[in-house]
């Protein structure tokens, strides 16, 4: 068959992927001039070299992302640091880490040992833990995260620490907005799998680089083409003119929504469009910093702590990430920028360097900062609140596919889901 694919973000890059390997002729449209789509590399004036647009990490429980490398012949040792599960507060004030025991004991001996927390509050977590494991990680319909940890007797000091940082990682949602079932997913293939499915993975290429640019290499692509017109022939489907079998329309729900709205109308259709307009968007930031020298950190990640709401939750050293490479590039990631778009970009970037300095001045000075970009995707994730309704991948008309991470993964937006909706949509 002769299949388009429009969008090559991970979605479209894995459809893509996967068509070829099944024989068919894949052409893939992309708007813009990279490969990735949120998850991609960039170019900094200000930095004066190529770097990503969003500090990004993956899960060993990243399963189909990590098989896909694989098929397309990728050695994960040099494309991605994995590390056990260690999240450290970059002020020292927490630690939780898994050990080196057999599932589910490796959790519990890590829970029971976290640093920080009083043993009433390791045993609240441990219980709330056993809790979600005996219940098959199932959550009552509607419940919010916050609303589950309270009704589990979390408390206020427990959820600052450990529980509101995790939901902002994992979800890109507020905790008091983020669906509780969608994050007792999260928490059944991370920290509920084998140990090491909870272990990170941080990228060491950029991300456009880690799978998508070889994954695409034999594929017709046409960067810079924002397709205009998706169209239902008697043979198939016509992108712009051009004639094709079937398509993949693996853009955001935006971009998703204006080409199908042209298509034959049914009730069908009609919910789909709806379903695509319900959708409602949260931004994420990343500030990169050039140092004047390499920081060396004894961990390349740590947990910041964000009392007001628009600092940075999690801070990067690239020089940790590569020793002895004399990297001077660090990375704090805004998972949660609403608050942070509000503010004048000047102060707000001098706010997160004193965020930053402060916390880690027990550990080694951070170096002077000769550089600086703040990038924010308006637009990076979807609000990922209860009763959400999320398309499958199939579509009223035969010939069309839909994917992306906001369709019906059972993920939040995440890199993994994305990549499962591509494959899938191929696959169909």
């Amino acid at each position: 068959m002769k299949v388009a694919v429009i969008g090559a973000g991970w979605a479209g890059c894995a459809a893509a992927w996967r068509l070829k390997t099944q024989g068919h002729q894949v052409s893939v449209f992309e708007a813009s001039r990279h490969i990735g789509g949120r998850a991609r590399r960039i170019h900094s004036p200000n930095l004066g070299r190529d770097t990503d647009n969003g500090q990004h990490i993956m899960l060993g429980a990243y399963s189909v992302t990590l098989g896909l490398m694989g098929e397309i012949g990728l050695s994960e040792s040099s494309r991605l640091l994995r590390q056990d599960l260690d999240v450290m507060a970059a002020d020292g004030r927490f630690r939780l880490r898994n050990r080196s025991l057999p599932a589910p004991l490796h959790l519990l001996a890590g829970l029971l040992g976290a640093q920080g927390l009083s043993w009433s509050q390791k045993y609240k977590m441990a219980r709330f833990c056993r809790w979600l494991m005996k219940q098959q990680w199932r959550t009552p319909a509607g419940l919010t995260v916050l609303q589950l940890l309270e009704q589990h007797q979390q408390d206020s000091h427990l959820i600052r620490l450990f529980w509101q940082p995790l939901c902002v990682a994992a979800m890109n949602t507020p905790i008091e907005q983020a669906c509780a079932q969608l994050f007792a997913h999260v928490l059944r293939d991370s920290l509920g799998g084998l140990p090491q499915a909870s272990q990170t993975l941080i990228p060491l290429t950029d991300l456009s680089q880690l799978w998508c640019e070889p994954a695409l290499r034999d594929i017709q692509l046409q960067l810079g083409h924002r397709v205009q017109r998706l169209e239902l022939t008697e043979s198939g489907v016509q992108i712009d003119g051009l004639q094709f079998d079937a398509a993949i329309v693996a853009c955001p729900p935006v971009q998703a929504a204006r080409l199908l709205q042209s298509l034959p109308s049914t009730p069908a259709s009609e919910q789909l469009l709806a379903d695509l307009e319900a959708f409602t968007y949260i931004p994420i930031a990343t500030l990169y910093l050039e140092l004047e020298q390499a920081w060396n950190l004894p961990h390349a990640m740590l947990m910041l702590d964000d009392t007001n709401g628009s600092g940075g939750q999690w801070l990067f050293d690239h020089s940790a990430l590569k020793p002895g490479s004399g990297e001077t590039l660090v990375g704090v990631v805004i998972s949660d920028a609403v608050r942070l778009q509000a503010l004048d970009r000047e102060h707000a970037i001098a706010a997160i360097i004193e965020q930053v300095r402060t916390q880690t001045q027990h550990l080694k000075a951070m170096p002077a900062v000769r550089a600086s970009e703040l990038i924010i995707e308006k637009r990076a994730t979807f609000a990922a609140i209860p009763g959400l309704r999320r398309p499958a991948v199939t579509t009223p008309w035969s010939t069309i596919r839909i994917a992306g991470d906001w369709t019906d993964t059972g993920y939040p937006g995440v890199l993994e889901g994305a990549v499962r909706s591509g494959l899938k949509a191929a696959h169909l």
